[in-house]
């Protein structure tokens, strides 16, 4: 649910070639706050190691005196989804730290679109004295990056994106790329069609989304080189009824499979409407589609709040950026479902072991799909590639 790049990084990524494919070392986060990537997930900036000794840039908080804000784009009794997703790991953090229920300030359906109501709510978070702010949307971003100047005092944390200013002011994500690998697999082992439908929320130059579905395409060509992935472009990170019209545009078309880079369940619920299957994402999605869904990408946002916040209370707080993936347990997929076909349970476990042993999911010999060479044998996207400067699409993603 990640929003849109400024017009610079957009001119970066298009005068990017060859030379975005790295045969260095991808930069791993942590469950830690302050010692996870500090790489920009825009830019693919230089990473700043913090120093052994490195203490928090802002005065610790007592726990008992701690406030959480928390800027939602929806709303996380919805039970499924992006919003909820996020919610669930605060409540994780909650539960972990100690804290209670009037020590979190949730601020629902949000606009991101909205300058005026995101900054409303935030300082509705900072009336009530929140000393950390969690914005969970792409678009709330510059709000924070404003508020974050007029506030030093209080920390700002923005999920995706790629601003930070190094002291109050962060942002937060991870390699949900590696979860949209193994989601494909299921997908490309269970369509009989052999065109499988992908909802996206933004189009070629969000990385985000792009680097999503071209995830998803290597890992069911993996196991199904025939399949060829159909996406359709809403062009909006939360929309229900747009989200149900882009799948059956596609399922109009034959498609037997539709994945979703999309905040609700509404692609899964065409899915199973038409009788064929799904892989949903942020939350498990069985239980809203149980005779369509196959799996999911998740995030367990619970890794990364209960050290940010708890790092608030230590004064241990950096103002470094984290991303994190499969091995801090920040991303994973949901069980699979009994909709699942037979062999995929043992092809997944494969990919994970391989992924958790350093497979970099976009590496070696890649293609897009006008015929570009994006990286060769030998050499591997680095993370900052991956989430910045991904506006091509790999070679069996179709565009509608």
């Amino acid at each position: 649910m990640f929003k849109k790049l400024l017009s610079f990084a957009l001119v970066l990524m298009m005068v990017l070639s060859l030379t975005a494919c790295k045969g260095q070392s991808a930069t791993s986060g942590t469950a830690t706050t302050g010692t996870g990537n500090t790489e920009d997930a825009a830019t693919g900036g230089d990473a700043q190691e913090p120093s052994a000794d490195a203490t928090g840039v802002l005065a610790p908080v007592a726990k008992e005196d701690l406030k959480v804000g928390v800027i939602h784009i929806g709303d996380p009794a919805d039970g499924a989804g992006y919003t909820f997703a996020h919610d669930q790991g605060i409540v994780e953090m909650q539960k972990a730290v100690g804290l209670s229920d009037n020590q979190i300030i949730r601020k629902n359906n949000v606009n991101d679109a909205d300058a005026l109501a995101i900054r409303t709510a935030i300082e509705e978070c900072l009336e009530e004295g929140c000393q950390i702010i969690f914005g969970t949307s792409w678009g709330y971003m510059d709000t924070m990056e404003q508020l974050a100047a007029e506030y030093p005092e209080v920390v700002f944390s923005h999920c995706s994106g790629y601003k930070s200013n190094g002291t109050n002011f962060n942002n937060y994500f991870g390699r949900i790329y590696q979860a949209r690998y193994l989601a494909g697999i299921a997908a490309g082992l269970k369509t009989q069609s052999d065109k499988i439908g992908f909802v996206a929320a933004m189009g070629k130059d969000n990385s985000e989304v792009t680097g999503g579905i071209n995830a998803f395409a290597m890992g069911i060509e993996s196991v199904n080189p025939d399949a060829k992935v159909y996406v359709k472009v809403t062009n909006s990170w939360f929309d229900p009824t747009l989200e149900q019209q882009a799948a059956e545009s596609l399922l109009d078309m034959g498609c037997d499979v539709i994945g979703q880079h999309a905040d609700t369940t509404a692609p899964q619920l065409a899915a199973e409407a038409r009788g064929v299957w799904g892989c949903g994402y942020n939350s498990d999605m069985t239980k809203d589609a149980p005779a369509a869904h196959l799996t999911a990408p998740v995030w367990h946002w619970g890794a990364y709040y209960t050290s940010a916040v708890q790092s608030v209370i230590d004064g241990t707080w950096t103002g470094e950026n984290y991303f994190g993936g499969m091995e801090e347990g920040l991303v994973a997929i949901s069980p699979l479902s009994e909709n699942v076909a037979e062999g995929t349970a043992e092809a997944i476990n494969a990919a994970e072991l391989k992924i958790l042993g350093g497979f970099k999911v976009f590496e070696g010999d890649i293609v897009d799909n006008e015929g570009n060479q994006i990286c060769t044998e030998g050499n591997f996207l680095s993370d900052g590639d991956i989430t910045g400067k991904m506006n091509w699409y790999y070679k069996n993603v179709v565009v509608q």
